[in-house]
């Protein structure tokens, strides 16, 4: 059989959507209200438990709050240094910023021109809202294009506690199209009614007008967006969620463009139900 013959065949095998004939679709009904524990079991004497956060994640109390600024900065160096090991560095290009619990209004940052893979907490920069370098931190010099972006994301979702962006292979490439990445995986459901687009490039970003013009895209509850001709940008309520959706995203990039180029070789391609979709993003969001 020729590969036309096959293409052929498969192409008339799928649909845009699945079928309604004996589907079935599952309900969050019955299930936890915890998301997280939908996900796991234990043993039966229910001793066995996922470890969350540390003991001082909500602490008020100074001694706590040291603890936790030290834990989000060790979070923080470690998110670069996934980064890194992504392949996401880009010359001087990308940051992650994360609120100091502390100093709310502040938040830290990785220096300009240190390599993602190169990252550590004696590194990390604490900035100041007006964009300054605060002593506290280390001494060097940051983004300022990181800075405009950044501080008005923290200043437009109060409730955000870190954001991330840079220019990855795969994220940058789809960003050329100024479109939403399609729901085609259980693992995309993660950007399902969570992702904004943002479709202007007015250039490198070195104005607050254009870092306020991206929080405003991103809108009062999307996690993700897309820069139309620049790259990714995702939140989190903490770095680790922040650093991951990353991923995920410019994953799905890369998945996205694979698919297309098959839909370009004759085949079709399937979309999640909105009713399938919203049920797993409740779960995996």
């Amino acid at each position: 059989m020729s590969s036309t013959t096959v293409l052929a065949a498969a192409s008339t095998s799928t649909t845009n959507r699945p079928s309604t004939d004996a589907v079935f679709h599952q309900s969050t009904d019955k299930l936890s209200k915890n998301p997280l524990e939908r996900t796991w079991r234990g043993n039966k004497e229910g001793t066995l438990k996922i470890e969350a956060y540390p003991a001082f994640h909500d602490a008020t109390d100074e001694e706590g709050l040291l603890k936790k600024r030290q834990w989000i900065k060790e979070h923080l160096a470690i998110a670069f240094r996934f980064w890194g090991k992504m392949g996401y560095g880009e010359g001087i290009s990308g940051h992650i910023t994360v609120r100091d619990p502390i100093l709310t209004d502040h938040f830290w940052m990785n220096p300009f021109g240190v390599h993602f893979s190169h990252m550590s907490v004696s590194k990390l920069v604490l900035v100041t809202p007006d964009g300054y370098v605060h002593p506290l931190g280390a001494q060097r010099p940051i983004n300022m294009a990181g800075f405009y972006i950044h501080s008005a994301i923290h200043h437009a979702r109060p409730e955000v506690q870190a954001a991330g962006h840079c220019h990855s292979l795969h994220g940058k490439t789809w960003s050329a199209f100024g479109l939403p990445v399609d729901i085609t995986t259980q693992d995309s459901c993660l950007f399902y009614d969570n992702q904004a687009v943002y479709r202007n490039f007015g250039g490198i970003v070195l104005a607050a007008e254009e870092g306020a013009n991206i929080a405003q895209a991103l809108g009062p509850k999307n996690k993700c967006c897309i820069l139309q001709n620049h790259g990714l940008l995702t939140l989190g309520h903490t770095v680790d969620e922040c650093a991951y959706l990353f991923s995920a995203l410019d994953k799905q990039c890369r998945a996205q463009l694979m698919i297309e180029a098959a839909v370009g070789g004759g085949l079709k391609k399937t979309i999640i139900s909105d009713e399938d979709a919203a049920f797993t993003a409740a779960t995996i969001q």
